[in-house]
């Protein structure tokens, strides 16, 4: 789809994924393709969860949603960020309750920092023990 991921934060809490124009990934009107802006967008949540809750829980996607608000041309840039007091706070959440979903939002921007689509992820988490 002529996704590939530009840079990642060494402790796996900030990826940034570029999705460029090509002949294959474009729409009968020459814009991007939806599912390929969507597909940027889809690991990467639950990766950052994943990475930094460690074996002892459990992480998958339980939903997800995409708004397009423009027809996206040229570039498109999507920033999949988790700070660490956010991870705390969730990581705390799953073990006071066994089991949490949480909803994690970002804008895919083109070339001109204009949002072309909004993404939001559900991430559901449990710890193995629960």
């Amino acid at each position: 789809m002529g996704i590939r991921v530009r840079s990642f934060a060494p402790d796996f809490t900030r990826f940034e994924v570029q999705l460029r124009a090509r002949w294959y990934n474009r729409n009968l009107f020459g814009t991007h393709f939806g599912g390929c802006l969507y597909a940027m967008s889809d690991p990467f949540y639950v990766f950052v969860v994943a990475m930094n809750f460690g074996d002892g829980y459990i992480v998958w996607d339980k939903s997800a949603a995409i708004d397009f608000l423009k027809p996206a041309r040229g570039t498109i840039t999507g920033i999949f960020e988790i700070s660490h007091e956010q991870l705390e706070n969730m990581k705390a959440e799953v073990d006071a309750h066994g089991k949490r979903s949480f909803y994690l939002e970002t804008d895919l921007m083109d070339e001109a920092g204009v949002a072309v689509a909004h993404v939001r992820k559900e991430v559901y988490v449990r710890r193995k023990s629960y």
